[in-house]
């Protein structure tokens, strides 16, 4: 019989951006691509898709410049959270343990080759719809916002790297991909 290997990573689970324009880049996401507000937090606003499961999907936080705060990935189980998190951090690019988030348990906090910063998670709180907002169809939690085009869910991210293959080797030998 042959050895299965269960990926490292389910799914993508959120995504934190850094914007220097916090209302416009709010008023983009909510107006245009019909994300909602689901929390509040410091400089940070918590938005969703409508057809994600999670609580939130992505995390819009003011900094001086825009860029990429991190991405974060559901373990396809609870035990490789912590096998991930010691295969990264013996490889040097561990960036450690990082306290529970707002709908989000414990996460490990690591670099990729070209320094892109992500997480692994396995906690993560689900969408509970207001009456006002639930769907019909048993598949999605909420329903169609009439706000703009509205963005369904996020499924994955695009990176720029110096070299493709050195991330490919990681993202195959680390998370299972």
């Amino acid at each position: 019989m042959a050895d299965v290997r269960v990926p490292v990573v389910a799914q993508l689970a959120h995504v934190e951006i850094y914007t220097p324009k916090p209302e416009e880049s709010l008023w983009f996401f909510t107006k245009l691509l019909g994300m909602s507000v689901v929390h509040r937090e410091g400089q940070s606003v918590y938005l969703r898709a409508f057809e994600d499961w999670f609580l939130w999907t992505l995390k819009l936080t003011e900094a001086p410049q825009a860029g990429l705060g991190h991405a974060a990935w559901r373990v396809s189980a609870p035990e490789l959270l912590d096998e991930a998190a010691a295969k990264i951090e013996a490889a040097g690019l561990g960036l450690g343990w990082q306290e529970s988030e707002y709908g989000a348990g414990r996460a490990y906090r690591f670099r990729m080759p070209d320094g892109h910063h992500m997480e692994l998670v396995w906690d993560l709180e689900y969408y509970q719809a207001p009456e006002d907002q639930k769907s019909a169809l048993k598949n999605r939690p909420q329903r169609r916002p009439l706000d703009g085009v509205p963005v369904r869910r996020l499924d994955h991210i695009n990176c720029f790297v110096t070299d493709v293959e050195t991330h490919e080797a990681f993202l195959r030998e680390y998370l299972g991909f």
